[in-house]
């Protein structure tokens, strides 16, 4: 069960990072979005990347084996970025 609680974690926070690292690039699309100066724009993709961590944690300590998961350090980092 741990298993799939930490894949499902890390899928949501993989949905999160690609808003927040890529999402704002869509912000000329949106009228009230596209004339945002990069401070902002910093700042919404930062808001958006809590969201990332508060997925990425919970995953990492429930799937980490010194916690009791099925995961070393490795297949962590490599599930994360898949």
């Amino acid at each position: 069960m741990k298993t799939i609680i930490t894949i499902a974690l890390l899928i949501c926070s993989n949905i999160f990072m690609t808003f927040a690292w890529y999402g704002h690039l869509k912000f000329k699309d949106v009228s009230w979005l596209s004339n945002l100066g990069l401070p902002l724009i910093i700042l919404i993709s930062w808001g958006i990347a809590l969201f990332e961590y508060c997925f990425q944690v919970p995953a990492n300590r429930i799937g980490y084996t010194e916690n009791g998961g099925p995961f070393n350090l490795w297949k962590l980092k490599v599930l994360q970025e898949v």
